[in-house]
């Protein structure tokens, strides 16, 4: 499908359940009342905010985020009994998801039952909610592993009785894109329903299998930020949406500028430190040392970045290393206020090389400025020889 052609697309962002699912992972109501207010601030459309069924302290979670009065739309998590949605029921949301098993393996290993029990289940439940007027997505657990035509049967089903969209769950993350373009594509074509696309990373693929059901006619995405969630955790909120935008052309109408601000946060809140690698968001995906990458960048960031780093709330940092040229050198000297042409650039390049390599580790500001000053000082002092061949730009 052409970008031009993708549908609408809309954020869940279930950061506050399935995220908080990871293990060990514990929110207080006050970071949740921060996370929720975060991600409505920049134009997150709903929030899947709890499980009311946990017990009282989660309703009263979730019906402190309700009464916040949140622009998104909230919705909660429950397993299709009539038990669980009328606990949700009592936060006052008016939205929920119904989630039961779909795969065979799931049907008769973990629930030890038959596809007619599936059946009369989903009736039951979906039945329910829309007797309260719900706006309902009906999630297929294990929906990856699931026969499509069972699949096909229980959304029409579900279409039937009134449900809103039906939720595609790659419970266990392990889907290829191509493999999920064609899955969706091909519920897409024989159901007239809503479909949101849920991934895992078990296998790294999250945010590609996500982006690949979007482009197959997905028009709802499950994400959570900085990819929290169960094991390997959920299609990365900020990865989703920049992808859609860099990858795709498809724009968002959330502001992503505040992303590195919302990933420290979650970072923090959830005892998950965001590695310093992590795509998007991490404090040095827009790190360069490379001579010739650091000469690229200086003359036209595009050379070497996917996109300008305050799209996201980021900034450039020019590292200096073993692999660090004159080009680099000079930018990070004069960033300091001092004038390059004062000292023999070529000695400070050695020396920031030697040193780098023996410490093993970038030379800092007042590392660079020492070596600057005792150059300025005095004649050169015999260094490292410059390795043959080496890159310098």
């Amino acid at each position: 499908m052409h970008p031009d052609k993708l549908p609408d697309i809309i954020i869940d962002d279930t950061t506050l359940r399935d995220g908080e699912q990871t293990a060990g992972v514990v929110f207080s109501l006050e970071e949740k009342k921060t996370i929720a207010r975060m991600l409505d601030d920049i134009g997150v459309q709903e929030l899947e905010c709890g499980i009311p069924a946990m017990g009282n302290d989660e309703q009263k979670s979730v019906k402190t985020l309700v009464d916040m009065g949140l622009r998104a739309r909230l919705m909660t998590w429950n397993r299709a009994l009539v038990e669980d949605i009328q606990a949700s029921l009592k936060c006052g949301v008016q939205a929920v998801d119904i989630s039961l098993s779909v795969s065979d393996l799931h049907i008769r290993h973990k629930l030890r039952k038959d596809r007619d029990w599936v059946r009369e289940q989903l009736k039951r439940a979906l039945g329910f909610a829309k007797q309260h007027d719900l706006y309902v997505s009906v999630g297929g657990e294990d929906a990856s592993r699931a026969d499509l035509d069972f699949l096909v049967e229980l959304m029409e089903l579900a279409r039937s009785l009134g449900a809103n969209r039906f939720r595609f769950c790659d419970t266990l993350g392990l889907l290829d894109p191509f493999v999920t373009y064609e899955k969706i594509r091909y519920l897409n074509r024989r159901v007239d329903l809503d479909i949101e696309i849920h991934t895992h990373n078990d296998l790294g693929m999250a945010t590609a299998n996500a982006i690949a059901g979007v482009r197959a006619g997905a028009s709802f995405i499950n994400t959570t930020v900085n990819g929290l969630g169960e094991r390997a955790g959920n299609a990365a909120l900020e990865e989703v949406v920049m992808g859609l935008k860099h990858a795709c052309g498809v724009k968002s109408p959330i502001d992503t500028g505040r992303f590195m601000e919302i990933s420290r946060y979650v970072g923090e809140a959830s005892n998950r430190p965001v590695p310093a690698w992590k795509p998007v968001v991490g404090e040095r995906v827009f790190a360069h040392e490379s001579g010739l990458h650091v000469d690229g960048v200086l003359k036209d960031p595009r050379n070497y970045e996917p996109f300008e780093p305050n799209e996201v709330g980021s900034h450039r940092l020019l590292v200096l290393g073993k692999h660090t040229g004159r080009h680099g050198l000079a930018a990070r000297v004069q960033g300091l206020g001092l004038d390059p042409a004062t000292v023999c650039m070529s000695t400070l390049l050695r020396r920031v090389r030697a040193i780098s390599q023996r410490r093993k580790r970038p030379i800092e500001d007042a590392e660079l400025e020492g070596l600057y000053r005792s150059l300025a000082q005095g004649p050169e002092l015999p260094g490292a020889t410059m390795p043959e061949n080496s890159a310098v730009v």
